[in-house]
């Protein structure tokens, strides 16, 4: 199958740093191509993939200082798309909705996979208002403020299973919080948690812009403390020794998150989650087997004890059997063929209408219905016309007819 993924440009594919959709777009692109498809690839120019690159943008927006708008720079991207769209069998759009009224006639073989909140209202008209684009969400509690939209599927995320290794022991004796700094992830709660069950916590995020206050007046002033260390954002690279050697992930959410992509690279070390119940929670974590799921701090508090007696092996196996990118990238290629194979049935029936509707205009040709039908349209649609032509066919009736013999007139 040729299938096209468009990616966001704020990260590279994969990204160097922070960056969960664009991390998932390159783990999908590359089992893609391991199991034989055609993929290619558009996004930021410093990119790694082994699908054939469509540059479009020189690198990552957010690591490029010059970059200040990225509404031009995807716009762009997605001309380039609609220009190269007869190349494809599939195109994979991960750019929410910013595509849908360039694509909007292309509905048959363009999926969206949704990766941010969708309980927004600004989102729900433009929902209804594109209610024939297919979309895919990445968990069941993702799509539940839209009820009417036309959803797919349900994938959810995936990795390569040998990504991370799994550690059997928590070496280094720490409660762990990877993501970023922002009122939401409320890492101020996974503070609280580890000081309250006096086990040390280590941060490890970066902070955008538009939450450098929050973390300046909020989270700067509780780092005051060793119990408590502030990492900074780290790479890929030092994921596995930072999950692998934690006791636990604390994912004290506060909003509802569609995914959580560290849920699953925690599982994939063999480390236990600690999350509260919002969202994606409940379908990712199994409690008592792969975390605790809780609903408030004194809970949570509670829960540490049980969550660092949990067997990281079976975490491990529980990770492999439900969020390898080798799952992720099947149940994929399933939704493309359920979609092709529905437009193609739509196309069939439109075709067969429209075979029909041409016989059957074909055999009424000539007929003395057609005739009658045309002349009723004169009357209606052109009344004076009809009329006309009405009074001087009956004039020639009377005159050339039985009526000239008796001497009428019109």
């Amino acid at each position: 199958m040729r299938i096209a993924q468009i990616a966001p440009l704020f990260e590279s594919v994969p990204p160097r740093l922070y960056g969960g959709t664009e991390r998932v777009v390159s783990y999908l692109t590359e089992e893609l191509i391991r199991q034989g498809h055609q993929v290619t690839l558009f996004a930021s120019g410093d990119s790694i993939t082994s699908a054939e690159l469509v540059p479009c943008v020189p690198r990552a927006l957010r690591l490029d200082p010059d970059a200040r708008d990225p509404i031009p720079h995807h716009a762009l991207m997605l001309d380039k798309v609609r220009e190269r769209a007869d190349d494809f069998d599939i195109l994979h759009f991960h750019v929410d909705y910013l595509h849908f009224p360039l694509f909007r006639s292309e509905s048959g073989r363009a999926v969206t996979t949704l990766h941010g909140r969708q309980d927004l209202a600004d989102h729900m008209p433009f929902y209804r208002w594109f209610s024939e684009m297919p979309l895919i969400s990445i968990s069941n509690a993702q799509r539940a403020p839209l009820p009417s939209a036309k959803f797919v599927g349900t994938v959810y995320h995936g990795i390569p299973v040998d990504l991370h290794k799994s550690t059997w022991t928590s070496a280094g004796g720490y409660l762990a919080f990877l993501g970023r700094i922002s009122p939401e992830k409320r890492p101020d709660r996974a503070i609280a948690i580890a000081r309250a069950a006096g086990v040390p916590l280590k941060i490890a995020a970066k902070v955008d812009k538009v939450d450098e206050a929050y973390f300046q007046q909020v989270i700067a002033p509780l780092l005051n403390g060793t119990d408590v260390e502030f990492v900074g954002e780290i790479n890929e690279s030092a994921k596995t020794e930072f999950l692998g050697r934690a006791a636990g992930l604390l994912f004290p959410i506060d909003w509802p998150e569609p995914f959580g992509l560290v849920m699953i690279e925690a599982m994939a070390c063999g480390t236990p989650v600690l999350a509260f119940r919002c969202g994606s929670v409940p379908e990712i974590v199994e409690d008592g087997l792969t975390g605790r799921i809780v609903s408030s701090l004194d809970e949570a508090v509670q829960a540490i004890p049980e969550l660092l007696a949990l067997d990281r092996k079976a975490i491990r196996m529980r990770f492999e059997e439900r969020f390898s990118s080798r799952r992720m990238a099947s149940d994929y290629v399933k939704i493309y063929h359920s979609i092709l194979r529905s437009h193609a049935a739509r196309q069939t029936k439109i075709s067969a209408v429209a075979a029909l509707s041409a016989k059957a205009a074909r055999s009424l040709e000539g007929s003395p219905a057609i005739g009658r039908l045309d002349a009723l349209e004169q009357v209606i649609m052109r009344p004076e016309e009809g009329r006309r032509k009405g009074a001087a066919g009956a004039k020639q009736k009377r005159t050339s007819g039985c009526g000239a013999s008796l001497g009428l007139e019109a």
